[in-house]
């Protein structure tokens, strides 16, 4: 993979990780009192650490173990967000939001990962 796919991978699922946080942080403001400081600073933290992740995979000579631990804060953002649906601290449309949002954030970093593994 050339620089400029590498940035430009990097690039879109940064972009789109940054626009979650933006939506996820008032989100989390809504939560009750009790969990506020429990579970949505659980989820916020899992989001700025995942953008972390990709940021260090944009700039890493080899992407793929912060690739691999993006994925799996994805995977940890899933559960914690339907965990946050089933104790009805988020309703059902912003479930939807983040799940989707989440699912396609996956969805660059799995392609991402999958090139640079080509590449390898």
């Amino acid at each position: 993979m050339s620089d400029s796919d590498h940035s430009r991978r990097g690039g879109v699922a940064l972009e789109k990780t940054y626009q979650f946080l933006l939506w996820l942080v008032p989100t989390v403001e809504k939560f009750p009192r009790s969990q506020k400081f429990l579970l949505g600073d659980r989820l916020q933290n899992l989001a700025v650490d995942l953008l972390e992740s990709l940021i260090e995979a944009t700039y890493a000579r080899h992407p793929a173990p912060a690739l691999t631990a993006a994925n799996l804060r994805l995977e940890k953002l899933r559960y914690g967000f339907r965990l946050a649906r089933d104790l009805h601290h988020i309703d059902p449309r912003r479930h939807e939001f983040a799940a989707r949002a989440i699912d396609e954030i996956g969805r660059l970093v799995g392609g991402w990962l999958k090139a640079t593994r080509a590449a390898q």
